[in-house]
């Protein structure tokens, strides 16, 4: 029997994908909001497809703010930027 995929849902697209497509950005238990590359984090997380058009629709619709139930700085989407231009660029 094949191993199961598990499949999370991109906040941007609103498209079901493999969990390892999607990049994870997780709210600490302190607050926190960071990138997770690896999903090992705790606390809450959100999946993003690495495309532009997804982040740029997740900063309008402001989804990570309801995700998270707080205010996400922008820190936070330039850092996705820098990650999805690193994956264009690289083994992407």
């Amino acid at each position: 029997m094949p191993k199961k995929i598990p499949m999370r849902q991109c906040l941007g697209c609103r498209e079901h994908k493999p969990k390892s497509e999607l990049i994870r950005v997780v709210r600490s238990p302190e607050g926190e909001i960071s990138l997770d590359f690896r999903g090992k984090k705790p606390g809450r997380g959100a999946y993003l497809c690495p495309r532009a058009d997804c982040l740029a629709r997740v900063r309008k619709s402001r989804g990570l703010e309801r995700a998270f139930s707080c205010q996400v700085a922008p820190e936070v989407y330039e850092a996705l930027e820098e990650q999805m231009k690193a994956g264009e660029r690289g083994d992407g």
